[in-house]
């Protein structure tokens, strides 16, 4: 009979290189305390890495011969869609993570925060750096069907009417074309009126 570090590896060898993994997924192999135990050893192996407290990841193999780290580990924004996914909410990236997400800040905070329809939580990833799930009443921000258009929406709120240079213009108008016709009808009336026409007019 298998144990249950072996049954948890198993499922984890079958799985694609970036999957994210919680305790609860293995929920079925055995109790949580046995759980963890079997994760931390499987941990030290070197097969699983600790995300966060009760969140491991299956690394990506990283090939790049001049880079030293072995593995490409998920990035804050893969794990808070990950958290999302499981607690079947839905999240929003703030403005100064979609700057960031759409290359118009090379600045990467530290703390990225989401507004979400779920609770509200602070999950610590790393040294220094964490997840911050705010939660809102209004939905209207969460409604958008087409994710870039809303992460369009958010960074050009955060950079202001009126104060969008050129540069940024070009940045946008590369991204705006990946939005289809049908996405930008059905997501059009969440888009504030200043937003609206400047996308229309790129």
């Amino acid at each position: 009979m298998q144990s249950i570090e072996n049954k948890i590896e198993n499922r984890i060898r079958n799985s694609r290189r970036g999957k994210i993994f919680f305790q609860d997924d293995f929920a079925m192999f055995g109790t949580p305390g046995a759980i963890r135990l079997a994760l931390s050893r499987i941990e030290k192996k070197g097969l699983l890495v600790r995300a966060a407290h009760g969140i491991y990841s299956y690394p990506r193999i990283n090939k790049i011969e001049w880079i030293e780290d072995k593995y490409i580990l998920p990035s804050i924004d893969e794990i808070a869609r990950a958290i999302a996914k499981r607690d079947k909410i839905r999240i929003v990236p703030t403005a100064s993570h979609a700057l960031n997400a759409l290359g118009l800040s090379t600045q990467v905070p530290a703390n990225v925060v989401y507004i979400t329809d779920g609770t509200a939580r602070r999950i610590k990833v790393g040294k220094g750096r964490g997840i911050l799930f705010k939660h809102t009443s209004n939905t209207r921000n969460l409604a958008y069907k087409s994710e870039l258009l809303m992460l369009i929406v958010s960074a050009l709120h955060e950079i202001g009417e009126g104060k969008v240079t050129n540069e940024q213009l070009a940045i946008i108008k590369e991204h705006f074309s990946h939005i289809t016709k049908k996405e930008f009808e059905t997501d059009i009336k969440l888009i504030p009126l200043w937003i609206r026409k400047l996308l229309l007019s790129l």
